[in-house]
């Protein structure tokens, strides 16, 4: 999972612009997406709107080892607020991480938490500062099941990515990754509208309404996270999502 994205640039930029469509209908808060693998926590996949530095930092110097809200998404199910006194029990307190936060006003938030059978758990957190706190905590008060349902959905979305990929690749998957990415009428619309075809030709061909065809390329468009058709064709391109000669 997690060197699929680090060999491929692209597939963050699809499932972050996915990310970022999901989180739009809840006015589109600052978020950080987390992957991290609960026996080998070096494993770790983030995509966020945080500053770039921080996210850099917070790589290079590996503090999921100690980023207590990690710790405490590896022992939850349910949702959860933090902030810089977040403890796992009475007696420890992990404050480290939180120096250099302050910096960068990452103080206090929410996470919503989703774990998986091969060890992985997903965190899906926002940040609460005091400008705006009270819009963000009204918007996780009132959608906290729509927005664990897009942790959910995001989550599977990042999996059909990568079966997606692998199979592009010539690999066989065993880790009980979803469904493929793209049904098999999608592949072939997608496929002869990077031919250049019109949606009207795209038709003729499969004996199906340019209506039905605008609907698949709909559906293209939203897995791939991206505004339209030709960003979709041009994502496909360099993904190399695109099946030769399809049926």
């Amino acid at each position: 999972m997690y060197s699929t994205f680090q060999k491929n640039p692209s597939l963050t930029v699809v499932l972050r612009n996915y990310i970022e469509r999901k989180l739009k209908r809840f006015g589109s808060p600052e978020y950080a997406y987390t992957v991290v693998n609960k026996k080998n926590p070096s494993k770790i996949l983030i995509i966020s709107s945080y500053p770039k530095e921080w996210v850099n930092m917070y790589l290079e110097n590996h503090f999921q080892h100690i980023d207590p809200v990690v710790l405490v998404a590896f022992k939850r199910t349910a949702p959860f607020s933090w902030d810089e006194n977040i403890t796992l029990t009475n007696e420890i307190s992990f404050s480290k991480i939180f120096s250099v936060s302050r910096e960068y006003n990452i103080l206090n938030g929410f996470t919503f938490v989703l774990h998986d059978c091969r060890d992985n758990v997903a965190l899906l957190s926002f940040i609460i500062k005091s400008d705006k706190d009270e819009a963000v905590e009204d918007i996780i008060e009132n959608e906290k099941a729509n927005l664990q349902m897009a942790l959910i959905e995001i989550y599977e979305h990042m999996n059909k990515m990568i079966k997606a990929q692998r199979h592009r690749s010539g690999r066989t998957s065993s880790d009980g990754v979803g469904a493929p990415m793209f049904t098999e009428r999608e592949n072939q619309i997608l496929y002869w509208a990077s031919m250049g075809k019109t949606y009207s030709e795209i038709g003729t061909i499969y004996g199906i309404s340019v209506r039905t065809v605008k609907f698949h390329m709909g559906n293209l468009v939203n897995k791939l996270g991206v505004n339209n058709a030709r960003q979709a064709i041009r994502l496909g391109v360099e993904m190399g999502l695109i099946t030769p000669n399809p049926a």
